[in-house]
């Protein structure tokens, strides 16, 4: 765990680094900048009976819309950004379609410049859920695929906001420190419905309860720290690459298990509307698994800016 918050770390550091000498002597713009894209990636595989080398035919998609509206007046500057990813999956044989991607977010920070520097005073708020549900794969006595529903939209779902100091060179560089970070986490209490009984509520939040949410409760509150940084640059001609990064330590309960989210998104144009595109996600959160949840997306899309 130590050893990959470090690699995480120092890649998102290395990053800054480098977009700061790329972007430092951009001027910042007065009043609205709205910039967005949509991109579509398809993927699919078809074998024949007769082929011999193995494979099972296969279709998949994904849409992704990223847009970002910003404000500046004076020394008041108001960032916000909205990512959405859904992807779907179908194998051959199989009875039931695949979620491959599933994601909604925003983020909003507001900041006041500290005199002429690159220091502001700063408040943000993030958001997260996903669109559908998402279900746990098995088999009946009968041999038979079945599904159980485990998560669907706002279950779970987390805000987090508070205030604190931003760093900002522009709008594709910028890191926030906030040590007073308010964390909420909501869930249909349907997943935690357990009864009354004081041996199963027991077991159920022994075992962690429902991403962090205890036994028959649909709510969880924590209090902590958090650090999120963005920095987006071009890698060479026509290749560039974005990343996110959020940090969150809860001062409440183990401070120690700092929660990861870490985005890497490099865009490879070729043309236009077509590019190849490659995302990478690592998560860790020791309420939803004690595990890195890991998610890499390749494929030729079709992108429109907007």
């Amino acid at each position: 765990m130590k050893k990959t918050l470090l690699t995480v770390v120092l890649l998102i550091s290395s990053t800054i680094v480098f977009a700061q000498d790329e972007a430092k002597d951009e001027a910042p713009k007065e009043g609205w900048t709205k910039t967005g894209n949509i991109g579509l990636l398809f993927n699919q595989s078809a074998f024949n009976a007769e082929w011999l080398g193995g494979g099972t035919s296969n279709i998949a998609g994904n849409l992704s819309i990223s847009y970002d509206f910003n404000y500046r007046k004076g020394n008041l500057t108001w960032d916000n950004k909205i990512l959405a990813d859904y992807g779907l999956t179908k194998i051959k044989d199989q009875e039931f379609t695949r979620k491959t991607n599933d994601r909604f977010e925003f983020n909003s920070l507001v900041g006041k410049q500290i005199k002429e520097s690159n220091w502001y005073y700063s408040f943000f708020l993030n958001f997260r859920t996903q669109f559908a549900p998402g279900y746990e794969f098995g088999e009946d006595a009968a041999g038979n695929e079945i599904r159980t529903e485990t998560t669907h939209i706002f279950s779970p779902a987390y805000l987090q906001l508070g205030p604190g100091m931003l760093w900002k060179k522009n709008d594709n560089l910028k890191v926030n420190f906030a040590p007073a970070t308010a964390r909420l986490i909501f869930v249909d209490g349907d997943f935690t419905d357990v009864g009354n009984d004081q041996v199963a509520i027991d077991a159920f939040n022994d075992a962690g309860g429902y991403f962090g949410v205890e036994a028959n409760d649909s709510f969880r509150f924590e209090f902590g720290a958090a650090v999120n940084a963005y920095a987006k640059f071009e890698l060479m001609k026509n290749v560039s690459m974005e990343n996110i990064l959020n940090l969150y330590s809860n001062y409440l309960e183990d401070p120690q298990n700092v929660d990861i989210d870490y985005t890497a998104n490099i865009v490879m144009t070729i043309n236009k509307y077509l590019s190849t595109n490659l995302t990478f996600q690592a998560i860790y959160d020791d309420n939803a698994i004690g595990a890195f949840q890991i998610r890499e997306v390749f494929g030729l899309g079709v992108n429109y800016g907007f």
